[in-house]
């Protein structure tokens, strides 16, 4: 097993681990969710009928504002979240969305893309204050 780790810039939320679920498409918990069914329901996103449901997801950047923001927070009072969100470059009013829903966010990889650094599947784990992210892969 190959363990990989990646630098960051310091995120927001807890520390927490999972299975990642990762594309070079961008993220609106708006516009790209089935928030009652916890899958991607926007039939042009990469990620289409995928559930994200407790998983790690990656993305390149973060789309939408306000409302956005606050679907974090609604979707983490429902259980129907993923656990952590890793971008390239995140917007503030997201990284404050995650701050109120407690859910791990971090971007600013220094390794380069984090779209390619980590691959569906891997297991991840995030360290926001740290600014730190593990991956073990077969």
């Amino acid at each position: 097993m190959a363990t990989i780790e990646l630098r960051c810039h310091i995120g927001v939320g807890p520390e927490v681990s999972g299975e990642a679920l990762v594309t070079d498409d961008n993220f609106s918990a708006r516009y790209d969710l089935d928030r009652i069914a916890g899958i991607f329901s926007r039939p042009q996103h990469k990620l289409a009928g995928q559930s994200y449901v407790d998983k790690i997801m990656v993305f390149n950047t973060a789309k939408g504002g306000v409302a956005s923001a606050w679907m974090l927070h609604e979707m983490a009072s429902r259980n129907i979240a993923p656990k952590a969100i890793l971008f390239n470059s995140v917007n503030p009013i997201l990284a404050q969305g995650a701050a109120l829903a407690d859910m791990a966010m971090c971007d600013r990889f220094v390794a380069g893309d984090v779209t390619q650094l980590i691959q569906t599947g891997d297991r991840v784990t995030v360290k926001p204050e740290e600014g730190l992210v593990t991956v073990e892969r077969d």
